[in-house]
């Protein structure tokens, strides 16, 4: 016996001596730091921090490849604590969300019937799954399955919805969909994506040149949710009050009601809900990202510089507006007359996008109060160039130097800023832009007795929007087609006292598709005005380049516009970035918008130090192929909501905004006239989807 426990305790010490060795040879050490860290994260295990479970995060978190707050599900209490475990700061990070693009659903049409399945991969696979739409939702509910959280059910209408409160953004539903409608970002992602060849898109939405989910803002006016009417279009566009004022609205043309009857009012609905905003003495709250502390500075305040500036603040970074003209707003204030676009209403839109705490500097020009390198030396990362489209084209004929000539922009920025201008009692103004149409307008209302349009071609060539003809003529403007000004009048105190122009008759195509006016011989004729305005076009003004800085390096196209990446933005100098009339030549401000939030996604890459790339499959207002119809089945007519105007009467003689506001009820009713379309499926009049 005595023998037996000698011999056990012999083993036992033996092995503990061998055991002895071996921690110290074969010792794996562990942080006790990832216990800790490990206890303070959610252990949920769901990956949504992109580790295998809490023990990977944790030990990411220590090993400095995770920040503190790399869990999606723990609040901010347990994120100080990992921080302080780890001895930093806590930082915060974006919230990521799942989105659901498509809402087809049941409305979808069929091409195949599977039976014994009901699995959307499983479906896919044979075929592409069951409906004519090659991206649309299949509705098996593999993202539901997938989600460990109840975050995702199916909706009565054959599509998933999202709990947002629910949702924790750990991308088990994007994984789990075979279509990609189901999409996992942040809001600066939301923000900053552009439209592309794979997304759920209406042709109205593909058409705008802003890029707005446009059936999804008219399908909140339709349920009466304005507060996220409002918020959807501000994902895209953060100047609703001027654009549902002055857009030609494109997307108008592309809408399919319009092609077996009118189409929506989109852009008078757009206002509608922009003015309730405005009217309610209350902004809706905008969310935006956590601090990058990475500066920007955007040269010019107009709408490209604006949208720039507010996207990039959404996204977290610090942009500073740099402006020469003693209030921003660019061509919107000073470009657009007061009966288009009040002042008033432009100041609370601005005042709204700085609130989000973008700094601007007025009346400061750069090249005379302060030079390109200064900005570099105060620490800016990079440079946005939105300096706008100022130099007036001249006519180059005899006479133009005359007391009482102006060119259009320089007329109506004196007009905008208050100056003292002389109004002739009898004026023509040349062109047939919505320059010249402003300038005509703005005449009668100054004094003017007579006002005069000339234009070389014929009404039908006017490139000017529909109802500014229009409103002109009935407000009384007289046009003179096929006229091409040859000479100014003057008196011998060098004062306009006639436009002598010659008559034209259309000739063959020129590049544009419009017909060449060709000049008649011995057509002469003297129109009697004393006052006359030159509106035929503008360029980009760039006095401040030849300063011997890097500015000097940018490359210049031959309209004097900045050569840049269409898709980007981006200049041949890294870090400076150009949109709007500085990029395209003059356009619309709503194009310009589109080019301030494209180029902000890019200057995001470049400011988080990433490679600066084009979006792939963007889709830059091109249309996805398949989705323009000819013609749309079950369409009940139903009469487009007129837009409502100051009398002509009341309107001529002051600068009273001309185009009124829609009422609630008819904005619920123009936007139960949309289709609520997407690619391919569209609610039909016969439908019970309304």
């Amino acid at each position: 016996m005595l023998e037996s426990v000698l011999f056990t305790f012999g083993l036992g010490a033996v092995c503990g001596i061998i055991l002895s060795f071996a921690s110290k040879i074969f010792y794996v050490y562990e942080d006790p730091r990832i216990g800790k860290v490990e206890n303070l994260l959610a252990g949920a295990n769901c990956g949504g921090c992109g580790f295998a479970g809490c023990s990977a995060a944790a030990e990411a978190i220590v090993n400095g490849n995770a920040p503190p707050n790399a869990c999606i599900l723990i609040g901010p209490e347990n994120v100080t604590q990992i921080a302080a475990i780890m001895g930093m700061e806590a930082g915060t990070a974006e919230s990521l969300k799942s989105y659901n693009t498509c809402d087809g659903g049941n409305r979808a049409t069929d091409r195949f019937i599977y039976s014994g399945l009901n699995s959307c991969r499983a479906v896919t696979s044979l075929y592409g799954g069951k409906r004519d739409c090659t991206i649309g939702c299949l509705g098996y509910g593999d993202c539901i399955r997938a989600c460990a959280f109840d975050a995702i059910h199916m909706g009565p209408n054959g599509y998933p919805v999202i709990d947002k409160e629910k949702c924790v953004g750990c991308g088990a539903c994007e994984a789990a969909c075979p279509k990609t409608i189901l999409e996992v970002r942040t809001v600066s992602e939301r923000l900053l994506h552009l439209n592309s060849y794979d997304d759920a898109l209406a042709p109205c939405a593909q058409t705008c040149p802003a890029e707005i989910d446009i059936p999804r803002y008219i399908d909140h006016i339709r349920k009466g949710e304005y507060e996220e009417a409002v918020l959807t279009i501000k994902e895209r566009n953060p100047l609703l009050l001027a654009c549902g004022r002055v857009c030609p609205h494109p997307c108008e043309t592309y809408c399919r009601r319009g092609i077996e009857d009118e189409p929506v009012s989109i852009n008078q609905l757009k206002r509608f809900v922009a003015d309730y905003e405005m009217n309610s003495n209350c902004r809706i709250p905008i969310e935006c990202a956590p601090e990058t502390d990475k500066r920007v500075a955007i040269i010019g305040g107009g709408p490209a510089g604006l949208s720039c500036a507010y996207f990039l603040r959404r996204a977290g970074h610090h942009p500073e507006i740099f402006e020469a003209m003693p209030k921003l707003g660019g061509m919107l204030r000073y470009g657009i007359p007061e009966y288009r676009l009040p002042k008033k209403v432009l100041d609370w839109e601005i005042e709204g996008i700085l609130n989000l705490g973008i700094e601007s500097h007025t009346r400061v020009r750069l090249g005379v109060d302060f030079d390109f390198g200064s900005l570099i030396a105060a620490g800016f990362d990079a440079v946005f160039f939105s300096v706008g489209a100022w130099n007036d084209y001249n006519l180059g004929i005899p006479g133009e130097d005359l007391e009482g000539c102006f060119t259009g922009i320089d007329f109506l920025a004196k007009i905008g800023n208050a100056e003292p201008v002389q109004i002739g009692k009898r004026a023509a103004v040349i062109g047939g832009g919505n320059t010249a149409i402003d300038c005509c307008r703005t005449l009668l209302r100054k004094g003017a007795e007579k006002v005069y349009l000339v234009y070389r071609r014929t009404r039908k060539e006017m490139p000017a929007n529909e109802v500014e003809i229009v409103a002109s003529e009935h407000e009384g403007i007289e046009f003179v087609f096929l006229a091409a000004p040859n000479t100014v009048k003057g008196n011998e105190d060098n004062q306009v006292v006639g436009l002598e122009y010659l008559k034209m008759e259309l000739g063959e195509p020129d590049a544009s598709g419009r017909r060449r006016p060709v000049p008649v011989e011995g057509s002469e004729t003297v129109l009697d005005v004393d006052m006359i305005i030159t509106a035929i076009g503008q360029s980009p003004l760039l006095s401040f380049k030849g300063k011997g800085d890097r500015v000097d390096e940018l490359k210049i196209t031959r309209w004097n516009t900045f050569e840049i990446d269409p898709a980007t933005g981006q200049t041949n100098v890294p870090y400076i970035f150009a949109a709007g009339d500085a990029a395209t030549g003059p356009s619309l401000v709503v194009t310009a918008i589109g080019g301030g939030r494209k180029a902000a996604r890019s200057m995001d890459q470049f400011l988080r130090g990433k490679p600066v790339v084009a979006q792939p499959n963007a889709l830059l207002n091109h249309h996805i192929p398949g989705t323009i119809f000819e013609s749309v089945d079950g369409i009940v007519q139903k009469k487009r909501t007129p837009m409502p105007e100051l009398p002509v009467a009341q309107r001529v003689n002051n600068l009273k905004e001309v185009d009124l506001v829609i009422s609630e009820a008819d904005a619920l009713y123009e936007s139960s006239r949309c289709l609520k379309c997407c690619r391919l499926c569209y609610n039909a009049d016969a439908g019970v989807m309304h």
